[in-house]
């Protein structure tokens, strides 16, 4: 028998209780938890309190940070190696000498020295969340604490193939727009650099007043020509505008809350933040997390604030006793869909496999959405580029019909 520590709230109350309890594996522990009339929001082995606190006097090396397809293969090598049985030490060694990428290299021997130091797999990665992130390291400890790392590594697989998989749609629907744009800029700014000058000493040898139109544009044309560093400074300071505005938090934080105002640009952004939200809320419930946990770990996975704020009110009322179903719908977050199914599977002991079919809705939904922005996106971009060659035809030609008019 093992010693559980726990911290859980009162069944229908919001009081946190703290004890101990002695049970074989965390499911028992969980279970002897709620039959004490409480409900369990964290249970932790007294020895992995003692391994984690002296992990956390060891200060961590330096390691590079992993991308999404780094993480990818990292943890596929690692779930293969753990599947047919080879100690976790060994698993990283073979990482450290075979992985073909240099970064997961130095990643692995990093992890191997400090688990040989007497680290355990979680507490190690649990001092680099900026390469792996909270959710990560949340799934594995989970599994950890559990002894279904296996398991969870197999999960934690499926999860982030999900999120690179959701990444590419979202990334592939924007590529077409952004590089329309880009095309269009750079045959403008051709246009006024190259072309409109070599018409100026045709038009001012008409002797006519120009239309304003081609007065503006005859000027930008020769003021880029002569101080042509002005373009890839202007480049940059747009550049650096946007970075900016993505970045300080009070401008990103009322972008977040206008796109959800967009028609069919809120459809993606929200099912887009809720298929990384709901499959990590599915992978940790499966692993045996807490809900309070699982809603933790999940919401860190939201991109969008306004989204995040109003899961963080959820969660609140979850930890004060209401239902999952009940406080996300009283926050109005999720679609109906979602929430019917989370509230089905609430009331028949089947959340896991409801949040399941929730992650394969989503997945329909947001092809589908995709697919609708992709066919709006195109005769946007005609319109856009026929307006920008309509202005720059009308400003070469206006003089000259002027010109034959006079005549």
């Amino acid at each position: 028998m093992t010693i559980f520590n726990y911290t859980a709230l009162k069944d229908g109350t919001s009081e946190i209780v703290k004890g101990k309890v002695e049970a074989n594996d965390l499911r028992e522990a969980r279970a002897a938890v709620r039959a004490l009339g409480f409900t369990p929001t964290n249970l932790v082995e007294e020895e992995n309190i003692a391994a984690r606190k002296n992990e956390k006097k060891k200060a961590p090396g330096k390691m590079p940070k992993l991308g999404l397809a780094e993480q990818i293969d990292f943890t596929s090598t690692l779930q293969i190696l753990a599947a047919a049985g080879i100690p976790i030490i060994e698993s990283l060694l073979f990482i450290e000498n075979d992985a073909a990428k240099l970064k997961i290299r130095q990643c692995a021997t990093e992890l191997r020295r400090q688990i040989m130091n007497g680290g355990t797999f979680a507490g190690t990665i649990a001092k680099y969340p900026e390469q792996f992130g909270q959710v990560y390291i949340g799934l594995v400890r989970a599994g950890e604490d559990s002894g279904e790392l296996e398991k969870t590594l197999d999960r934690l697989l499926e999860l982030l193939n999900k999120q690179a998989a959701i990444r590419s749609k979202v990334v592939g629907t924007l590529m077409y727009p952004v590089f329309v744009i880009l095309l269009a800029v750079f045959i403008v700014i051709v246009m006024l650099v190259f072309v409109f000058p070599v018409f100026k000493e045709m038009f001012d040898s008409m002797g006519m007043q120009l239309p304003w139109i081609t007065r503006v544009l005859m000027e930008m044309g020769l003021f880029l020509k002569k101080n042509w560093y002005t373009i890839p400074i202007g480049f940059a300071a747009v550049g650096a505008f946007i970075n900016f505005l993505f970045r300080w938090k009070p401008s990103k934080w009322k972008i977040d809350e206008i796109v959800l105002k967009i028609p069919v640009v809120s459809d993606l952004i929200q099912y887009s933040n809720f298929a990384n939200f709901i499959a990590v809320m599915q992978v940790a419930y499966d692993a045996g997390v807490p809900i309070l946990e699982c809603l933790y770990l999940s919401n860190m996975t939201l991109t969008n604030h306004t989204l995040e704020t109003r899961v963080e009110e959820a969660t609140n009322k979850v930890q004060q006793g209401q239902h999952l179903s009940a406080a996300l719908r009283a926050t109005r977050t999720m679609p109906k869909m979602i929430l019917f199914m989370i509230a089905t599977g609430e009331q028949s002991g089947r959340l896991g496999d409801m949040l399941g079919q929730a992650v394969n809705y989503i997945d329909k939904q947001l092809d589908t959405i995709i697919d609708i922005m992709t066919k709006m996106i195109e005769p946007i971009m005609l319109i856009v580029i026929g307006t920008i060659v309509l202005i720059l035809a009308a400003a070469l030609y206006l003089p000259l019909f002027a010109s034959y008019m006079g005549m």
